[in-house]
């Protein structure tokens, strides 16, 4: 009867794993928590949106502990938002880097009626915060293309790692740069734009050069900031687009066109 006892008592406990809370900074995810969202929904952004020659994104940003403010967005959006494409985050879906925040954040944005992909902020690197993006979303740099504009997303969040890591991935760019054959255009996208304390700032007007060499940079996004910002940070051109948070209940509308792009600065 004992050792009856003592097998059901462990198979109870194999079975009810999922059961155990533990500690929030555990970057062990739930058995139904999905992973590889970036890339599962890259391939569907590229395939809605190969051949076309008009594509209409949003941005949003810094949705950290604005639950209610992101799920008034997304009812706003599959209501009555129509021929968008795709949605990219600027990152910042956690405030202290806990699993639950990533995990409460998609479980309101897996309900967009389009994919979305998200950057890496600097709030979702706290604690073991990085390894639960990274089995969440996938790696911190990375691309896409749409049409023919490829998306260079980065990871600008040097001051997370005390500058210890090589943050902007110089050759990360690089490699991106000489695969850029195929796509006619470029937009750069970070969490933390460069002049801000989280950016490397030794290594700004490098970064500011070596993104030039893209080709055709339309225009940088990035978040962090909490406001909408449009600034010629360098002096060259180059704008740089700062979106608000979900929390001041904003985003942006960009459409880009075969001959240029417009954007909306939108509040709901």
């Amino acid at each position: 009867m004992v050792r009856f006892l003592y097998y059901f008592l462990f198979l109870f406990l194999f079975i009810s794993c999922d059961l155990i809370d533990y500690h929030p900074y555990d970057g062990r995810l739930s058995s139904d928590t999905e992973t590889g969202i970036n890339k599962t929904n890259i391939e569907k952004i590229e395939s809605i949106c190969h051949d076309k020659d008009t594509i209409r994104f949003i941005m949003i940003s810094d949705t950290q502990r604005a639950y209610d403010e992101t799920e008034d967005f997304v009812n706003l959006f599959n209501s009555s938002i129509n021929n968008v494409d795709f949605i990219l985050h600027g990152g910042d879906f956690a405030d202290f880097g806990l699993k639950k925040e990533f995990e409460w954040a998609h479980r309101i944005l897996s309900k967009l009626k389009v994919p979305y992909v998200s950057l890496i902020g600097n709030h979702d690197i706290i604690g073991n915060g990085e390894q639960v993006f990274k089995k969440m979303y996938g790696e911190e740099n990375f691309s896409f293309i749409v049409g023919d504009v490829k998306f260079i997303c980065l990871n600008t969040n040097a001051l997370e790692y005390d500058y210890s890591n090589p943050i902007p991935d110089f050759n990360f760019l690089y490699k991106e740069i000489a695969d850029s054959i195929s796509s006619k255009r470029t937009i750069v996208a970070m969490h933390a734009p460069p002049g801000n304390e989280q950016f490397n700032n030794n290594v700004k007007e490098v970064f500011q050069a070596v993104i030039k060499m893209f080709p055709s940079l339309l225009f940088c996004l990035h978040g962090h900031e909490h406001n909408f910002k449009v600034r010629d940070i360098f002096n060259d051109g180059v704008l740089y687009y700062g979106c608000t948070t979900m929390q001041k209940r904003g985003y942006y509308l960009f459409t880009l066109t075969p001959d240029g792009y417009t954007y909306e600065e939108i509040e709901y």
